[in-house]
Order: C-alpha cells, then sequence, then structure tokens
C-alpha cells in the first residue's frame, strides 16, 4: 500500500508546485504539501511502525484514534469461556515490554479486586529476591537420546502460511537471541524458520505438512529427512487444536502462495483444509507404537502430543494404553478451548472444547493417577502473556508454556482480526507482498526476544514475593479466585486434584469413575462408542 500512497502523495505535491509557480502564488500550500511529503517519506523509511511504513500518512489515524479510545479495548474486556476477562492493561503491557517501554501501571491496582473470578498469588512475609538463574526444564531425559533443554516460555503454533515470511523470521530470530524455541505449526518447517537458527519444535498435524506421501498421508522418508534437521528439537503431534478441536487446519486460498504450495505439497488456488483425524494411527495402542518410532526415525529427539481436551474417557483411554505398554509421550501440549486461530468456524471457536485450566487439571491428574506424571511434561497453551498467567497455569500442573497472541503482538499484531482475510495491515498474517515489507524483521526480533526475557523475569519476581526459590515450587494453595462477593478460595480448594497412583487403585475419585469405567486402552472414537454401548446393554 506504501508505493501507491507515496506516489499519489508525491504527485500532488508536484502539482502544487506547479499550480502555485504558474498561476497563483499561494505558497503556504506548497509548504503544507512539502510538510505532509516529508512525513510520508518519514513513513515508509522507519522500522519501528509497520503501520505507517503500509499506510503512510493514514496510519497516523490509527495512533490519533488509539489516543482518544484502543481500537481493541472492547475484544480484550470480553471473556473466556470460563468467565475470566483478558484485559486490555495486558495488551499495554505486552507493547511495553515488547519496545522496552515503562511497564509499570499508576495508581495502584487497575482491576475489580471485589470481581467474580478476580486472581492473585499468595505473597509471602518472607519474600525472597527473584533468582537471576533463568531456570529450564528437560524434557525426554529418560526416553531420548537427544533430550531437549526448554525454556519456561516459547512461541506457541502458528505456520507459515498463516503468518507472513518477516513474521516467522522475526519470531525466530528473537527465539535464538533469547534461547527459547519456535513451534512451526502445522504447516510444515519453511526456510523462514530454518534462516535465523533458533531452536524449533516440528508440529505434524493431520495434513503431515513436511512428511508429507503422495497421497496425503505419513511418508516415514520425508519425516526422518525433516527431523535431522539440528534446529529441529521435538516433534510434536497434533491430535486437536484449542480454537478448532476436532475441525482440522484451515488455510484460506487467498493466503496460498507458490511457495507455500510447494512446501505443504499442496495445489494451488484451494483452501489448505487439514482432515480432522490422523489416518496414521487409529487406537490409543497405535497411537503409542507411532510415537515409538517417530523418536527411532528422528534419531532419538523428544517426542509430544498437542490437544484440547474433549471427551474426558478418551484421554483416560491413552493414560491405560500408556500403562499397559510401558510407553508414553515425552510431552503434552494442553490447549485451551480459547485458544486463537487465524480462521476457525464460529461455533468451534465459540462452542467447543474444554477451557485450558480444567484441561491443564485433568490432564496432570490423569498422569498422576496412573503412574505417569515423572517421565511427561506437561505444556500449557491458551492466553498465556504475563508472569503471573505463567505462574497460574504452573500451579495447575504444567511444567512449561506456550504463548501465541501475545508473541504476535510483539512482532507487531494490533489485533485487527484480519488474519483470515489476507490483508493484516501490520504484515503479521498476510501474503501480500506490499504488506509483508511492512515488518522489519530486526526490529520485530529486539520486540520478541524482550518480551520473552521480562515476561519469564515478571514470573521470578512473583516466585520471590511468593518466598519460593523456583518456579516449579508453585503449588494450587499459591494462587486465590474470588469465588462470589464473601468467598475466596485457592485453586487447591476449586480444582479436584487426586494422590498419585489413585486411578490404578480401588476406589476410583469419584469425581473421575465416570470417564474411567468408559476408557479402554484398546479403543476411542467411533469404536469406543460401540464399546461403552455394549457395556450399558449388559
Amino acid at each position: 500500500m506504501r508505493a501507491p500512497i507515496f506516489t499519489v502523495l508525491t504527485v500532488i505535491t508536484l502539482a502544487c508546485v506547479a499550480w502555485t509557480w504558474l498561476w497563483s502564488g499561494a505558497w503556504f500550500l506548497v509548504g503544507l504539501m512539502v510538510v505532509l511529503w516529508g512525513i510520508g517519506l518519514y513513513d515508509i523509511t522507519q522500522r519501528r511502525h509497520a503501520i505507517l511504513r503500509n499506510f503512510p500518512l493514514l496510519g497516523h489515524f490509527r495512533y490519533l484514534f488509539e489516543l482518544i479510545r484502543p481500537e481493541i479495548q472492547q475484544y480484550f474486556v470480553e471473556s473466556d469461556k470460563d468467565g475470566k476477562p483478558f484485559h486490555r492493561e495486558q495488551r499495554s503491557v505486552i507493547y511495553q515490554r515488547a519496545k522496552g517501554e515503562l511497564d509499570t501501571l499508576p495508581f495502584g491496582t487497575q482491576a475489580d479486586v471485589y470481581a467474580n473470578g478476580y486472581e492473585w498469588i499468595a505473597h509471602s512475609l518472607n519474600a525472597k529476591h527473584p533468582s537471576h538463574e533463568i531456570p529450564r526444564v528437560m524434557i525426554g531425559a529418560e526416553t531420548c537420546q537427544q533430550p531437549y533443554s526448554a525454556s519456561l516460555l516459547n512461541v506457541s503454533a502458528m505456520s507459515y502460511g498463516s503468518l507472513s515470511s518477516h513474521a516467522v523470521l522475526a519470531l525466530n530470530t528473537g527465539a535464538a537471541r533469547g534461547g527459547f524455541a519456535h513451534n512451526t505449526g502445522e504447516g510444515g518447517v519453511s526456510p523462514y524458520h530454518q534462516k535465523p537458527g533458533g531452536d524449533l519444535i516440528w508440529q505434524v498435524g493431520t495434513g503431515y505438512f513436511g512428511c508429507r506421501a503422495d497421497d496425503g498421508g505419513f511418508s516415514a522418508e520425508r519425516f526422518k529427512e525433516t527431523a535431522a534437521q539440528s534446529q529441529v528439537k521435538m516433534i510434536e503431534v497434533k491430535l486437536s487444536q484449542g480454537a478448532k478441536p476436532g475441525h482440522g487446519g484451515i488455510l484460506p486460498a487467498s493466503k496460498v502462495t507458490e511457495e507455500i504450495a510447494a512446501i505443504r505439497g499442496v495445489p494451488m488456488g484451494k483452501d489448505v483444509l487439514s482432515p480432522p483425524a490422523h489416518s496414521a494411527f487409529d487406537s490409543p495402542r497405535s497411537l503409542l507404537l507411532w510415537i515409538e518410532e517417530l523418536r527411532r526415525l528422528s534419531g532419538g529427539k523428544p517426542i509430544g502430543i498437542k490437544l484440547c481436551v474433549g471427551k474426558p474417557e478418551e484421554f483416560m483411554s491413552l493414560c491405560m494404553a500408556m500403562r499397559a505398554m510401558g510407553s508414553q509421550p515425552d510431552f503434552i501440549s494442553v490447549d485451551g478451548g480459547e485458544g486463537g486461530t487465524g480462521a476457525a468456524p464460529l461455533e468451534f471457536s465459540n462452542s467447543v472444547g474444554m477451557p485450558l485450566n480444567e484441561g491443564l487439571v485433568f490432564v496432570h491428574n490423569c498422569l498422576v493417577g496412573f503412574g505417569l506424571r515423572e517421565r511427561t511434561k506437561i505444556i500449557a497453551s491458551g492466553k498465556i502473556s504475563t508472569g503471573f498467567d505463567m505462574a497460574c497455569k504452573i500451579a495447575l500442573g504444567a511444567d512449561l508454556c506456550y504463548s501465541a497472541r501475545a508473541m504476535m503482538m510483539a512482532v507487531g499484531c494490533i489485533q485487527a482480526r484480519r488474519c483470515n482475510a489476507n490483508d493484516c495491515p501490520a504484515g503479521v498474517a498476510t501474503q501480500i507482498p506490499g504488506l509483508v515489507q511492512g515488518l522489519d524483521v530486526e526490529d520485530k526480533a529486539k520486540r520478541t526476544e524482550r518480551y520473552h526475557r521480562e515476561t519469564v523475569e515478571s514470573l521470578l519476581e512473583l516466585v520471590g514475593a511468593a518466598g519460593l526459590d523456583r518456579p516449579s515450587e508453585i503449588t494450587p494453595e499459591h494462587i486465590m479466585r474470588r469465588v462470589d462477593e464473601r468467598q475466596v478460595l485457592n485453586y487447591f480448594q476449586i480444582y479436584p486434584f487426586i494422590e498419585r497412583g489413585a486411578l490404578i487403585s480401588d476406589p476410583v475419585p469419584a469425581a473421575y469413575e465416570d470417564a474411567w469405567r468408559r476408557a479402554s486402552s484398546a479403543h476411542f472414537g467411533p469404536e469406543e462408542t460401540a464399546l461403552m454401548a455394549a457395556r450399558r446393554m449388559g
């Protein structure tokens, strides 16, 4: 957009100069146009603001309106499915941290502390100085030849195609500098993931992009080739996504370039619709066998799964199979139903999938109850943007976290919500070259690295304020929530945590008994439905 706008501005300016010189002598008009032309020239040459680079002069109106009322204020006060609001102050903190600006707030608490759902961490009178040593989490130590030491906060799954090449470059450059991992999303490993050299978590979805056979199924040879890349530190098998669980990925045809089509192995001119389920396995046992095969093909790298919890008995079936076979994934990424995406049907986005808090507790409890928790790490994903968000998820059972929305904002996303239309004004979620070029990779890489560092440091400050030495010491008792006008409970009182081995002894905890009775290590999905019907009959 910037070339046409600036060209028109230049033509108008020259026309005014000629008209004034020949006829009117109104030099004030010439002066005005020269000033506007100078502002436009500055806009297209500066590198901090993609909106101004893409829309010289016009982009200033966006910042003017933001001074009066943030353009996404209404979006950020909408509630998640679990009723917890995502306040606009979080958006401001993300931008301020990414830009290296002051991220403190005046006049104290901005939230309504007496509102239902308000949460806080219980501080200690014996508070400690925050640790200067950034902790990491080792994944695959017992099962893998190439275990991975992961950061507490990493870039969540966002594929090239959904995001622009410059956005991917900025995210991966920031990850390389900051020592954290970048999940590729299900679109495969692109040159823009590879060039900066940042650690990658390669996501394998139902479309098998990057390991796709000619018939659309899984290719072991192509998987082995991609997994062998030194940048690929872990492989994540996506079973479902919080924003559209049970649906499969969507990449609109307008965003499918020749390069993206070649990377994914799909035709041009059509929407890329991933199948709703995998073809490489059809039961808990065959999934675990496939995970073992992927670990072997990758040369011993950690293999995990990503899911949004749906039917409780299906995940419990997987845990039963883990227990029976003595095999389990190295990590499980739990996505919440409130997770974001570039394109999803309204019904799936708003009305399918368990929210993250409940999903985390359930997955953690199942692993604990079956005696599987020690070998499998849990990654939390879904609207995580601050150190306090991370503390809450760790309290509920997570070992580390993903962030997508906040990382997008760190590279310049203004939540215009045009991801699916391919005309993102900030150049983040578009494949239009003129808009992509407006996003300066170097500037946004610095912002990504800075946002990550300061957010993790904010978590460590909260840990010290609670009188703890490290994030892994956060327990459910540390996080408090107002549940009504007169009552405050901690997470341990709100959520049904169970004891180790509780699901392999009698009696099974009442909250899990029904799912336990429905579960089977041999089946899930339609076959299990028939099995459940047979059980009911007799």
